[in-house]
Parts: C-alpha cells; sequence; structure tokens
C-alpha cells in the first residue's frame, strides 16, 4: 500500500536545477534578446522641418543683440585654458562616477519578489528567481520562469 504522493514534488523531481552559471547565461541570453527585439532606428531621423513655422529664435537673438554683445565660451575657453595635469587634479578634487563610493551595508540584503515587488523569502529551485508565496510562485512558473525562454 502505497501513500498518496505530492505533485508538488513530482513536478519538482522532473525540474533540472540549474548552477549559478547557467542561470546567468540564460539571463544574458534573455537580455540580449530583448535588446535584439527592442534595436530600432530613430522614426523621426528623416523629418524635415516646415518653413511655415514661426522661428521663436529670431526674437530672442534679438533680445540680446539689444543687452550687447556677449562674450562667447570661446572667450573664456582661451582665457581659462588647463593644461592636461591641471584636469586631471581639478578632476580628483570632485566627486564622479568612479571615485564615488559608499560603504558596505551594515544590514543583509533584501530580497524582492520578481512577480509582485514584496519583500521575498523563497526562490524558485528551475530558475532561482525570488517569489513571496504559492500565488507569485504559480504565475512566475506559467510565464517567466527562465526554463521556458532557454
Amino acid at each position: 500500500m502505497t501513500g498518496r504522493e505530492s505533485n508538488r514534488i513530482k513536478d519538482a523531481e522532473k525540474k533540472r536545477v540549474l548552477d549559478a552559471a547557467a542561470r546567468q547565461r540564460r539571463v544574458r541570453k534573455a537580455l540580449e534578446a530583448l535588446e535584439q527585439d527592442n534595436f530600432h532606428d530613430d522614426p523621426h531621423a528623416d523629418l524635415v522641418m516646415s518653413k511655415k513655422l514661426p522661428k521663436f529664435q529670431d526674437s530672442v537673438k534679438n533680445a540680446k543683440e539689444k543687452k550687447g554683445k556677449r562674450k562667447g565660451a570661446e572667450y573664456f575657453r582661451a582665457k581659462y585654458r588647463k593644461n592636461f595635469q591641471q584636469l586631471l587634479e581639478e578632476d580628483k578634487q570632485k566627486p564622479n562616477y568612479e571615485s564615488a563610493a559608499a560603504p558596505a551595508p551594515n544590514k543583509p540584503v533584501r530580497h524582492f519578489c520578481a512577480v509582485c515587488g514584496n519583500f521575498s523569502q523563497y526562490s524558485c529551485t528551475a530558475c532561482g528567481t525570488r517569489y513571496c508565496r504559492v500565488k507569485c510562485l504559480r504565475t512566475h512558473q506559467d510565464t517567466r520562469c527562465l526554463k521556458w525562454t532557454a
């Protein structure tokens, strides 16, 4: 006499569990496919402006000419020219993308559900995506699990 078996356990045995490298490959392939689908040329690149449109820039130029001639960017570029070493020193003083750093967090990393965005405690056995409850797991398995995109 055999006991009742869980369908969830049967399904879990059928699924292939992926290691971290295989998961990363699948994620990369999915992102590349998305990039390829989303790539397109600018639809507005060949638009020609109509000659009948009013030119608002003319009124702005006339207003500037009335105030007096201002010194342009070339004047200041020539007056305050810096050599490469000065530019490097100035760049070190200002925070930028490469120099910005935050200390390591004191608290553990928070994980969020890939379906609804709530805090998650569980992860999919097939692809490692995080989920928060059984309803989100079912949605993930039906529509988003990486096993279907490979």
